[in-house]
């Protein structure tokens, strides 16, 4: 049985609206309770700043509790802290209640294994088929208990600091941080103002609807503004659940994530560890890091569990995706904002330049994308499918040969077609990608599928 329910990266919709409504989570719950939770008996519970989050949690908590597990509720925290906790707090599994870098109106629901790892899709097609079949029974003598863990992010934090060596500190350096009114907007300003460096916040003030609301990775352009006006060294900005950042340089000008992907791979000594990507991440990426690094390089499918899950494979060292997604392997398994911008300022300390002296590291190739809405998920799933759209895009990769690549990703997040097109002819990476954009636009008006 195949996935219906969960994308990319979890369960994920309108909070209120099926599948995010208690009944549906409390499900899920039971669900998990039956499949994963038969060792420990227990499972961790964390979530973002969405005023949804409380709902979504209690009756996740209903759900785990009614079938005799234990919960322990670690409130507000990132995303990467529940995935580097979790192996630490001695259970089947956890919960990450986030809708990413969505609007508040949004929420979503992450499954992470003991291991810290997300599971994988047979796991998650089997939950599917439970919540579906709804046979679910109970037991008058099987009943869990909930207690608070609000200490879980020390461990985070101190697992994050771990990446600064010995008595090293980030004193000299100005920068602007925004927190998206998310989940780090307590914890990223004071490491920073810990560690010595001279801050100036922004979106660092969760009412429950205001997280990602015209800020943060999204919308990076008020860091951009902040920086060239404070005469910052960078900026950083990070989503609403601390897994993705973008950084701007110390003129406001943002740096692609392959850039800071190569920016990591230079510095950290990696003796030969690879580099994994996606797909989507820009050519000359690859190009550097075998040709410039002398490094092995790795490309996975769309999605940061893809990036993760090669990296175990091949005890890959950095990672990451052009959305911001950037994984440091030995520190975190996932994204980590923290962690990866730790990294950065220390590199860009021992470079002793400005971070505009320093990037672009290499000459990103010529390359197109743009993302296409359609009504549903559903939608999208169909039209990526159709035989003329399968026929021109073959037709396409036919005509740029090996030096570029066509990518057609339907999100899993959205109901959005991502068209990217990337080469080393900056005329025909734009007309091929006009082509394909048109054939999707014609398809919209006609609303097929």
């Amino acid at each position: 049985m195949g996935n219906k329910l969960f994308g990319t990266d979890g369960v994920r919709g309108v909070a209120n609206v099926y599948p995010m409504t208690a009944d549906f989570a409390m499900k899920l719950a039971l669900a998990c309770a039956e499949t994963v939770c038969k060792n420990k008996k227990r499972v961790a519970i964390g979530k973002d700043t969405r005023i949804s989050g409380d709902m979504l949690e209690a009756a996740l908590s209903a759900g785990f509790t009614a079938k005799g597990i234990d919960v322990i509720r670690l409130g507000v925290l990132p995303t990467p802290a529940v995935t580097t906790v979790t192996p630490m707090l001695d259970v089947d599994m956890s919960v990450m209640i986030t809708a990413s870098h969505n609007p508040y109106k949004d929420n979503g629901i992450k499954l992470i294994a003991a291991d810290g790892e997300k599971f994988a899709d047979t796991v998650t097609a089997e939950l599917e088929a439970k919540i579906e079949a709804n046979n679910f029974s109970y037991d008058e003598n099987a009943l869990g208990k909930i207690k608070d863990d609000h200490k879980a992010i020390d461990e985070y934090v101190k697992n994050a600091k771990s990446t600064m060596k010995t008595g090293a500190n980030l004193k000299g350096l100005k920068i602007v941080l925004d927190c998206a009114n998310g989940v780090f907007s307590q914890i990223m300003p004071e490491v920073y103002n810990e560690l010595g460096a001279e801050i100036i916040t922004l979106a660092c003030s969760p009412n429950g609807l205001n997280i990602n609301k015209d800020c943060g990775s999204m919308h990076p352009q008020n860091m951009m503004e902040k920086v060239k006006e404070v005469k910052a060294d960078l900026g950083i900005a990070v989503d609403g659940d601390g897994d993705r950042i973008i950084v701007c340089n110390d003129k406001g000008e943002k740096v692609a994530s392959e850039q800071i992907i190569a920016f990591l791979a230079q510095n950290m000594q990696l003796n030969g560890r690879a580099v994994v990507s996606t797909v989507l991440s820009n050519t000359g990426l690859e190009r550097f890091v075998k040709e410039e690094l002398k490094l092995p390089y790795y490309s996975t499918p769309v999605g940061e569990r893809h990036v993760v899950a090669k990296m175990k494979e091949i005890n890959g060292a950095v990672g990451g995706e052009e959305s911001g997604h950037v994984v440091a392997y030995d520190y975190c398994k996932s994204g980590d904002a923290l962690i990866v911008s730790l990294l950065i300022c220390q590199y860009l300390l021992k470079a002793n330049k400005k971070m505009s002296e320093i990037f672009p590291i290499f000459a990103m190739d010529p390359f197109e994308f743009v993302s296409l809405r359609f009504n549903s998920r559903e939608q999208v799933k169909e039209v990526v499918k159709l035989p003329e759209i399968l026929s021109l895009v073959e037709e396409k990769k036919k005509l740029l040969g090996d030096e570029g690549r066509v990518v057609i990703h339907p999100s899993g997040t959205e109901p959005l077609v991502r068209v990217w097109v990337s080469g080393k002819e900056a005329d025909k990476v734009k007309a091929i990608h006009s082509s394909l954009v048109n054939a999707f636009n014609k398809l919209q008006q006609q609303n097929v599928a």
